[in-house]
């Protein structure tokens, strides 16, 4: 199957066939992931859930150029990532995908503006800086230093900086894991709305069973494997969501 071809009326974002990812700790072979096959859709909301080692992050950087499997492909859209050199991987990454992670990575000497503002200079075709910060509710603190915010208004920061280069993909690893749960609906709050108003493909990898239900589909993860696909036939808001 083409990677580009639509499911009904949805067009394929990710096409992966059967992809392997082993790390060799020494001696021992450590398999993250074992014959994972998947599609992703444009403008979806999807879920990765499941316990700590069951393969989410290899996955998630998998599917962002941050890795490349043992064996198996991966199609963005036309594109053959696992065909892809390294110079071409960063290509991929700068132009297509805005990462999440479950720490900020912000530069404690920059504005929220500023850090905003380094992704805006390497994009092929940005929005302001200003406008990202507004999208996720921070523009009143732009210019605020990241010691004078608050986690989940770091975080916020950083969901901008991600959004900011006009990505057809938002990868988010955890994206809520160091912070409390008040402070956590307001940042998956800003992730639907990025979803919904841009149209970002958006994968949200977590643990907490809860999160799911924001989701137009869950994709379970054990072991490796994918254990399981459901699709919600009713998307709760992040509000709603009771941990």
């Amino acid at each position: 199957m083409n990677a580009s071809k639509a499911q009904g009326s949805q067009t394929s974002v990710f096409h992966a066939v059967d992809i392997t990812k082993i790390y060799q700790m020494g001696e021992v072979e450590v398999h993250a992931l074992r014959g994972v096959s998947l599609e992703l859709y444009e403008g979806e909301f999807v879920v990765l859930l499941g316990a700590s080692g069951s393969g989410k992050s290899t996955l998630l950087n998998i599917l962002g150029g941050l890795d490349s499997p043992t064996s198996g492909t991966v199609h963005y859209l036309d594109h053959e990532l696992t065909a892809s050199d390294g110079s071409q991987l960063t290509q991929y990454r700068r132009d297509n995908v805005g990462f999440v992670f479950q720490f900020y990575n912000l530069i404690p000497s920059l504005t929220a503006r500023e850090n905003v503002e380094l992704i805006t200079e390497i994009a092929a075709s940005p929005m302001e800086a200003m406008e990202a910060l507004d999208l996720v509710g921070l523009k009143p603190r732009a210019d605020h230093f990241p010691a004078q915010l608050s986690g989940g208004e770091q975080q916020r920061v950083a969901i901008a900086r991600a959004i900011a280069k006009n990505p057809r993909v938002l990868l988010c690893d955890e994206p809520t894991g160091a912070l409390d749960v008040q402070t956590g609906v307001v940042v998956l709050q800003a992730i639907g709305q990025i979803n919904r108003q841009l149209g970002t493909t958006t994968a949200v990898i977590t643990h907490n069973a809860e999160i799911a239900k924001m989701a137009d589909r869950v994709i379970l993860l054990s072991d490796g494997h994918i254990a399981g696909i459901e699709t919600n036939s009713t998307k709760i808001a992040a509000q709603d969501l009771r941990w």
